[in-house]
């Protein structure tokens, strides 16, 4: 879609910027013409159309409105110039507001650049389009004649044909102006009969000629005008991840927080299982391996070993005596009573 482009463009140098200059050229209303950075819809434009004379070589600039008002409009009713500024060149020849016109109302447009919007969720970044070695830009174009009903009035309006967008300005916008980038593309679509078939021509411009860059969203008000609309800006672009990062294993804060505090003798014995005493509490690793077998070994032994209290309550008794023990006074039998003379 275009909704807005600049053109400063002197009248007398429009048959040089359409490549017509060898023809015989008229020029009809172009004091109605105001040169301007940032045009918009309802505002009087130069336009080439095919004279209609004796000979029909010859060409017309003429002063339009931008903003297609067929002629078949109630000559009460208030002309909207946003309705009909963009016509799809694939219906151009299906729907009557344009078929009726394609035979002999084919027009050009001449403009030394256009913008578009690039919407990034509520925001709107215009950028400005044109040609890199400054040429201007020719669009293909329809007009008509529509008589309004104060004084009767013939107004002259016209549309600007558009297309799928290139492959280059895909990302910013889905349609784009057609764009007639020769001689002989110009000279067909002007001079073109009746029966010819234009396809070849309602088509992307795809050459890398055609650069962009950012403007001020300011331009964005039809009452913003002059050099300052195509001045180039900056724009705050977000930051982008590394795709690694998508893939990198998450560490949670209280992980990271643990690996942070734990001690370095401690880390090293926590890459296998914590050993855990009897009473099923983790051993905290302070040195060597023995520290913690002796801590094991004193927490079984006070499991098994009766406190001090539970010893105080309980009375005194003597070991059992098992089978017939002698007394230390007996005599124990020595070896050579075994082997004594019987």
């Amino acid at each position: 879609m275009c909704g807005r482009c600049r053109c400063s463009i002197r009248p007398d140098d429009i048959p040089r910027a359409c490549n017509i200059g060898n023809r015989p050229v008229r020029f009809v209303d172009t004091d109605r013409f105001r040169p301007a950075y940032n045009v918009s819809p309802g505002s009087n434009i130069p336009v080439v159309r095919r004279d209609t004379g004796v000979d029909g070589q010859g060409a017309v600039v003429q002063c339009m409105r931008w903003g297609l008002i067929p002629s078949f409009t109630k000559k009460t009713e208030k002309p909207d110039y946003y309705r009909m500024f963009n016509a799809r060149s694939e219906s151009i020849g299906e729907k009557a507001s344009f078929r009726r016109l394609l035979p002999r109302n084919r027009c050009l447009v001449a403009v030394e650049g256009f913008y578009e919007w690039k919407k990034n969720g509520s925001n709107k970044q215009p950028y400005y389009i044109h040609l890199k070695d400054d040429r201007n830009l020719v669009f293909a174009a329809l007009y008509d004649s529509w008589k309004n009903s104060e004084g009767g009035e013939v107004q002259y309006t016209f549309t600007i044909l558009t297309t799928n967008s290139s492959s280059a300005l895909g990302w910013l916008h889905d349609r784009m102006p057609v764009i007639l980038g020769n001689k002989e593309s110009i000279d067909e679509w002007l001079d073109g009969s009746s029966s010819s078939k234009f396809d070849s021509l309602l088509k992307p411009y795809e050459e890398p000629d055609l650069v962009w860059y950012p403007v001020t969203p300011a331009m964005g008000k039809p009452s913003f005008d002059g050099p300052e609309c195509i001045k180039e800006i900056q724009v705050k672009t977000e930051e982008t991840k590394p795709i690694s990062a998508f893939f990198a294993k998450k560490v949670t804060k209280n992980e990271d927080q643990s690996q942070h505090e734990l001690p370095i003798a401690h880390k090293e014995v926590t890459k296998t299982e914590k050993p855990k005493s009897p009473k099923g509490e983790p051993v905290t690793a302070v040195g060597p391996v023995t520290l913690n077998l002796k801590r094991e070994y004193d927490d079984f032994s006070s499991d098994i070993k009766p406190s001090l209290s539970e010893e105080a309550g309980r009375p005194y008794k003597s070991p059992a005596k098992k089978g017939n023990f002698k007394s230390p006074g007996d005599k124990q039998k020595t070896l050579f009573s075994f082997f004594g003379k019987g």
